[in-house]
């Protein structure tokens, strides 16, 4: 006769090695029956009216719930081992189609027209030429492309594969065997390809980049060239919502994707039509160090280091530096990084940056505004007469409009009254007063609020850099300019610069600065000095507002700020 099952919750054990007797019992009635089922009878030790212990047969409703508990493990360990069965067969079958898959060889035609290299973009109706959709009329041009599969989709036994190589996308059509090799029934995302094949008009109804697509004829992928599938496959490494510190350290295959790629796209546009335009109005390009001595917004956030012996930093600005060849150069600008060591982990602050600086001789205040508005308008418009581009930005910021001129100009009380009208407190819930350095968080709202580019005016001298020029109607605030706008809050910094050598000179034992230092910045109030002025915009912080992104941090190839300096 078997024996009974004993379970005990205070010193039983739930292992499959529990023998059940009274003196080594299960611990759970679930787990005992899972391992010794359809007993006579299951024993559970309860307390009893006198305090003591004794073994009692287990309740009908426990016993129940037990049994069902089991069956239903039991079903599912039916199904589990089914779908087993069910993928070792399936993966026997996959394995017999790459067996044959792999005895499929292709040959080139050498019987075609020979097949001219193209880039995917190529559309000029000299060199490449379409056939009708429905294979009538004269044959389309044969080409040969190379790119990196972007995106596949499979009907039926057509392969449809979308190829980018940086210019443009190209749908190419695998039919027949094309399809049905080894190399194309594993085909994943980011395989580098060479593909031959006819030009071929869409049929109606069909999409695809430039409304047509290559039927291919031949291709191959080369050693090294194809790109891992299954776990290790770009769509895992990276994904659109993923971890944004896991999106960071994979930046590199971030910027294949269709987003990041558009924006580096449109920077390389923007950074163009600066230089463009800087030709236009007849500024001249110069190349200022970065490696320096001297500092220009505050020796708080400069990057310090060794320089065979002295002390010496990362530029915070170039300002300095064009401001000396003005006398021999005219007008001059430069695009170039700009160094901060700000402990700031904002969406709008990098520790590099991307500064685009100029510096005007002989102008007024007003002039400045004007150039400003004048650069910043025409960069627009010659950035959006690309096609190309423009359809980039209508994809990442659909609601984006051509700025209207003239850009309202506000000065700093002005905008001081209309933060205490509109109760938008400073950084300790106070109302603001002059002499407050408006927050980002207030600057941006008050932007965002007016909803149009301002070039917000005349700051306080306390609250501004040394080399600024005071405004002569009124000594308290200098002739400085903030360009902000709507979503990023400010973009450019600029103002006119002190011209006056003993003003120069005070401002520096003002802000106890040693002048010895910076004597070849002086020489230039003592050799002939001018009205001149200029200004420095961050690159990444206007394209966050071109591109509508949310940070700077996306809007640079890869970006530095605090803890981040790889890869």
């Amino acid at each position: 006769m078997a024996e009974a099952i004993h379970i005990d919750e205070e010193t039983g054990i739930d292992a499959s090695t529990t023998a059940g007797s009274e003196s080594a019992p299960f611990k759970t009635l679930q787990f005992a029956y899972s391992q010794k089922p359809e007993q006579p009878q299951y024993l559970t030790r309860v307390k009893a009216d006198d305090g003591s212990l004794e073994w009692k047969p287990a309740t009908k409703s426990a016993l129940k719930k037990a049994f069902n508990f089991f069956e239903t493990q039991k079903k599912k360990a039916g199904r589990e081992k089914e779908l087993a069965a069910q993928r070792a067969k399936e993966e026997e079958e996959r394995e017999k189609v790459f067996e044959e898959a792999k005895k499929i060889t292709l040959e080139e035609d050498t019987s075609l027209p020979k097949a001219i290299r193209v880039k995917l973009d190529e559309t000029d109706s000299k060199i490449v030429r379409l056939r009708a959709a429905d294979g009538s009329g004269e044959k389309g041009t044969r080409v040969r492309v190379f790119g990196r599969v972007h995106r596949v989709r499979k009907q039926k036994d057509v392969l449809f594969v979308t190829l980018r190589d940086g210019y443009g996308y190209l749908q190419c059509v695998f039919a027949g065997k094309l399809a049905k090799t080894y190399d194309a029934i594993t085909l994943a995302r980011e395989t580098s390809v060479e593909v031959l094949g006819e030009l071929y008009a869409l049929p109606a109804g069909a999409h695809a980049p430039g409304q047509r697509e290559l039927h291919v004829d031949f291709y191959t992928i080369h050693n090294g060239w194809k790109a891992p599938g299954g776990e290790d496959a770009i769509t895992n490494r990276v994904q659109a919502q993923g971890d944004p510190v896991v999106l960071l350290d994979n930046r590199h295959l971030v910027l294949r994707g269709d987003i990041a790629s558009s924006v580096m796209f449109v920077r390389d546009a923007v950074e163009f039509a600066f230089h463009s335009v800087y030709k236009e109005l007849r500024l001249r390009k110069v190349s200022p160090p970065a490696l320096v001595q001297t500092q220009v917004e505050g020796g708080a956030t400069l990057f310090k280091f060794d320089y065979y012996g002295e002390q010496a930093f990362l530029t915070q600005s170039s300002q300095l530096y064009l401001e000396t060849v003005l006398p021999s150069m005219g007008d001059v600008y430069c695009i170039e990084k700009s160094f901060r060591a700000e402990k700031s982990l904002t969406r709008r602050h990098l520790s590099e940056y991307t500064h685009i600086e100029a510096e005007l001789d002989f102008i007024t205040f007003d002039d400045l505004l004007d150039h400003l508005e004048t650069v910043m308008s025409r960069v627009i418009e010659v950035t959006l007469a690309d096609p190309v581009i423009a359809a980039y930005i209508k994809e990442l910021n659909p609601e984006f409009k051509q700025p209207e001129r003239p850009f309202k100009r506000m000065k700093y009380t002005e905008a001081i009254e209309w933060l205490v009208e509109n109760n938008i407190p400073n950084d300790e819930g106070q109302p603001h007063a002059f002499g407050d350095d408006i927050a980002e968080a207030a600057e941006r709202k008050m932007t965002d609020i007016i909803n149009r580019p301002i070039f917000l005016t005349h700051f306080p001298v306390e609250i501004k850099a040394f080399y600024m020029q005071k405004d002569k109607q009124d000594p308290r605030v200098t002739e400085s300019v903030d360009c902000l706008m709507p979503g990023v809050g400010e973009i450019v910094g600029g103002s006119m610069r002190m011209d006056d050598y003993d003003e120069l000179m005070a401002a520096y034992e003002r802000e106890g600065i040693p002048a010895k230092d910076y004597y070849w910045y002086t020489d230039q109030r003592k050799y002939g000095s001018s009205p001149h002025g200029g200004y420095g915009l961050g690159l990444e912080r206007f394209l966050a507002w071109l591109c509508k992104q949310h940070t700077v941090r996306d809007t640079c190839l890869y970006p530095r700020y605090m803890g981040r300096c790889k890869p």
